[in-house]
């Protein structure tokens, strides 16, 4: 079988094995995670037992996806240069910080809904391979801008700016989805039942004699969880463009950072009050990336060592203040998760 032609063929850039080596390590990663690690999990399962992944099991799933995305970054800079591996690992550090707010969002829209643990699994299981799409179509788009209109890093910058200050600015953001208007809409325009059904999202129900097709509430719940990642895809996605306009470490950088998120999930579920400081470190660290933006347009680029060092400094400074702030005090237990 010919394969010479995925070393001439390029895609947006690069040539198509080095995006073909990449879907081969995205799938062989879900694969692993949803193949031989869930088998495994359900076939280990006592009758009483509802499956929920443990924070044990959680950070050590999450510390290999990071191990994961380290090594591919450092394949990045050896195979397209020091460049593009800064690239690469500022875009991921980035990625991942803001992962976190994700998450309490999530855990806020699946206590809304009562989703019990055992099935908000398959939530984020869907979602996460909703946003590998989803992503794709945003990341393309926005290489499509750029490339075509230089004067749209201009208002990617003003916009990272502005995000950065109002978040500095407002503080802890309320999240009432009794009055979010997209669920108001959802609901006006579908059959939904009062009741969880299992795993189903959808199910079939005889009503008046007829049988008609019924949306769950696990369904209302995920499409929350994609629209809360296409709103934070709004400050990320910019961001990143910031740091590489190269679609190729835009989007693998971004989709390395998330492809753990549901490995993740499980633990800072029941941790995300402890990361109370890495929100002003994230409004830093999106004020600077909007300055630099700035600062390329009118003198030239920034090193991209400097744009490493300061988003894992601010980052690092967020998640270091935050524990010793919020740890509890002497001779006081932890709380239970």
């Amino acid at each position: 079988m010919d394969l010479s032609f995925l070393t001439v063929t390029e895609w947006l850039g690069k040539p198509a094995w080095m995006w073909v080596m990449f879907l081969a390590v995205v799938v062989a990663l879900m694969a692993f995670d949803l193949g031989v690690l869930e088998r495994r999990r359900k076939s280990r399962l006592a009758p009483d037992d509802d499956g929920v992944m443990g924070v044990g099991q959680s950070l050590w799933l999450s510390a290999f996806y990071i191990a994961i995305a380290l090594i591919y970054g450092a394949w990045v800079w050896l195979t397209l240069g020091r460049e593009s591996g800064m690239a690469f690992y500022t875009g991921f550090a980035l990625e991942k910080a803001l992962a976190l707010d994700n998450v309490f969002v999530i855990s806020l829209i699946f206590a809304f809904f009562a989703i019990p643990l055992k099935l908000q699994r398959r939530v984020l299981l869907w979602g996460i391979l909703g946003v590998i799409v989803l992503r794709a179509i945003m990341i393309g788009l926005g290489t499509a801008l750029v490339t075509q209109f230089d004067w749209v890093l201009w208002i990617f910058g003003a916009f990272l700016l502005f995000t950065g200050v109002k978040m500095l600015r407002g503080g802890d953001e309320e999240h009432d989805f009794s009055n979010n208007r997209l669920l108001g809409w959802l609901k006006g325009r579908l059959r939904i039942t009062d009741e969880l059904h299992g795993e189903r999202f959808i199910v079939k129900q005889t009503v008046g004699g007829r049988v008609r097709t019924f949306a769950t509430p696990l369904l209302l719940a995920l499409i929350m969880v994609e629209t809360a990642d296409v709103i934070f895809a709004v400050d990320s996605i910019p961001a990143i463009f910031a740091i590489t306009q190269d679609p190729f470490i835009v989007y693998t950088s971004n989709i390395f950072a998330i492809l753990g998120l549901r490995a993740l999930y499980f633990a800072l579920a029941a941790m995300v009050h402890r990361f109370k400081y890495l929100q002003p470190a994230l409004s830093l660290v999106l004020v600077f990336i909007g300055l630099k933006i700035f600062y390329a347009q009118l003198w030239g680029k920034l090193d991209p060592a400097i744009s490493l060092g300061v988003t894992l400094s601010l980052l690092a400074g967020g998640v270091v203040v935050s524990l010793i702030k919020t740890r509890p005090p002497a001779g006081e237990p932890p709380a239970s998760v």
